[in-house]
């Protein structure tokens, strides 16, 4: 993820920070993180043009943490940290979007689609068979039927109005669902171990900042079109209930262990410590 110097901010900056929020109330910490990202986002809307380009970012910080894993599994011969049960759900959402955005759009998120499927596919691969014997199958116990039930009941009763394609809403609301609940089967991994190696976490922490990313790209286009952005993408109050719901779950998934991996960087750890 870079070396301290080029995030702008030094080890000692951070540490003063996690001090400051240390003594605050949930309350308190809630309303400075709402506060600050709110203040980056204000910025950012009036330093880039195009508001889909936050999505683009978005995606592309998730196919950056899977690059990440490649790199760990390449260079350590190790798959030890990870969950297998995460990559396959990445997997199943992305052949459904991918099918959806081959269907309704063919631009460059149907290429960056593919290419993060191909990638996981590839992980998958690798931890399932090349590297079997230190994947942790011990304790990356969700069973993914935990999420892809629910999610696809769901998705049936709650879906966007989309008719180019059979299915095509239910498939749409599908990989929204799944794409929330991902991460759900490496968190709990990580919390069983306690101690998370570094190119684990950089991968759990990329995603953080691609939902900060899709949040970014919400708000600005909500603002802009003056809340006529949500009946853009789906029809009628649940689906939007829904999808805003599914942001939401998944933001709140992630901001936990994105606290504890920046106070790590902040004490200079080269390991994040979770909770037990």
């Amino acid at each position: 993820m870079g070396n301290k110097e080029t995030l702008g901010l030094s080890p000692k900056s951070l540490n003063a920070l996690l001090r400051w929020a240390k003594g605050r109330s949930t309350r308190a910490k809630v309303a400075a993180g709402f506060l600050a990202s709110l203040v980056m986002i204000v910025v950012m809307r009036f330093t880039v043009n195009n508001s889909s380009h936050f999505y683009l970012l978005s995606e592309s910080c998730h196919a950056a943490g899977i690059l990440l894993l490649i790199r760990k599994l390449m260079s350590q011969k190790s798959c030890s940290g990870l969950s297998v049960k995460t990559q396959e759900l990445t997997a199943i959402f992305l052949v459904a979007r991918f099918i959806c955005s081959t269907n309704m759009e063919k631009n460059i998120h149907t290429v960056l689609d593919l290419l993060t499927l191909f990638t996981t596919g590839w992980v998958i691969y690798m931890m399932r068979w090349k590297l079997k014997s230190s994947y942790s199958k011990d304790m990356d116990t969700l069973p993914i039927y935990y999420v892809l039930v629910p999610c696809a009941i769901l998705s049936l009763l709650v879906h966007p109005p989309i008719h180019t394609f059979p299915l095509g809403g239910p498939m749409f609301a599908f990989c929204i669902y799944v794409e929330a609940l991902s991460v759900l089967p490496q968190l709990r991994l990580m919390q069983r171990m306690k101690m998370i190696e570094p190119f684990t976490a950089k991968y759990v922490f990329a995603l953080g900042v691609a939902r900060f990313f899709a949040w970014t790209h919400w708000i600005i286009q909500t603002y802009e079109t003056r809340g006529a952005y949500f009946f853009l993408i789906g029809n009628g109050y649940f689906w939007f209930f829904a999808l805003f719901l599914a942001e939401v779950v998944q933001s709140f998934i992630l901001v936990d262990f994105c606290y504890y991996y920046i106070r790590s960087f902040a004490r200079g750890q080269y390991w994040v410590d979770m909770p037990v």
